[in-house]
Formats: structure tokens, sequence, C-alpha cells
């Protein structure tokens, strides 16, 4: 799963900088390496965190079958709230805001 070709929708191409969906695609990348049973929805929650005035991505990864959770905090120059699915259907990965699922 999450080895053919990968597309994005043009909310993730007008919404999400380059740097966070390369960080997303590395994420799913990542739990494939380790060996992790993968579901074919990912499921990303971006949000702005502060702390000690210093603003974070937070970015929240789940995925429902082989229930899994990770959280990064990550210094990016452009912070967005987002909700984000990168979809397997068998042909191709697909990444799209949630509001265009």
């Amino acid at each position: 799963m999450f080895d053919n070709d990968k597309f994005i929708t043009k909310g993730i191409q007008e919404e999400i900088p380059l740097e966070l969906q390369l960080f997303l695609w590395n994420c799913i990348d990542t739990l494939k390496e380790q060996g992790q049973e993968l579901d074919y929805l990912q499921s990303f929650e971006l949000t702005k965190e502060r702390s000690d005035d210093i603003f974070f991505q937070k970015i929240e990864h789940r995925q429902g079958v082989s229930e899994y959770s990770k959280s990064y905090r990550v210094i990016s120059n452009e912070l967005v709230e987002a909700k984000i699915f990168v979809i397997d259907d068998g042909t191709y990965s697909t990444m799209m805001l949630a509001e265009e699922y």
C-alpha cells in the first residue's frame, strides 16, 4: 500500500506548504519502512501550537485499522489549520483536504 503514484488535490496545492506535504508523505513512508500494517486511509490533523513564544506546526497522524496515532511538532515557515486525508485506492494515492473528500 502507498507504493504507487502520488497525487494532491487543488486544495492541498493551494493551502498546504510543500514542506508540510513532503513531511506527511514521509510519515507514511516511515510507517511502511517500520513494517507497520497500513490502513488505506491515513488522517492528519494540523494545528498551530505555541510554547514559550515559539510557534510550531502540530501534526497528529492517525489511522483506524491497526490503530496508530503519533504527534509531531515541527517548525514551519507557514502554519496552517487543516484536516488532511491520504487515501490509497490500489491504483494511486491521493492527498486531499477533508472538505474535498
